[in-house]
């Protein structure tokens, strides 16, 4: 059965990020991008995969984020992630909720702008 996209995840476009329960920390998500492949970069070293979490999966029972997981396997082309889909390693077999970011920078919190910034 496919598993959708939760209602705060930061990859829809209708989410402020500083929404998003359980202790959102936009430092943390910052640190995300380290696993976001990089277009102009193929590691194929199964050690090297990182994995974006669903903040709604309890700790030790992770699942991959259904917005970070759409966008790695088509725009992101996420090359190892895509290998481990292959083996049924990693169940893509999920449904979005609505428009997504294109980019993960477009998924974090705007930055405000002081006066005289």
């Amino acid at each position: 059965m496919a598993r959708r996209q939760c209602h705060k995840c930061p990859w829809k476009i209708a989410t402020d990020p500083n929404t998003i329960p359980h202790g959102y920390d936009p430092d943390a998500h910052r640190r995300l991008s380290r696993t976001i492949a990089r277009v102009d970069e193929v590691n194929l070293d199964v050690a090297a995969l990182r994995i974006m979490a669903c903040h709604e999966t309890p700790p030790g029972h992770e699942k991959p984020c259904v917005g970070w997981l759409d966008h790695q396997l088509n725009q992101g082309n996420n090359v190892l992630l895509r290998y481990f889909v292959r083996l049924k390693r990693i169940d893509a077999d999920y449904v979005l909720d609505g428009p997504q970011h294109d980019t993960f920078e477009a998924t974090l919190p705007k930055r405000r702008r002081g006066k005289g910034k």
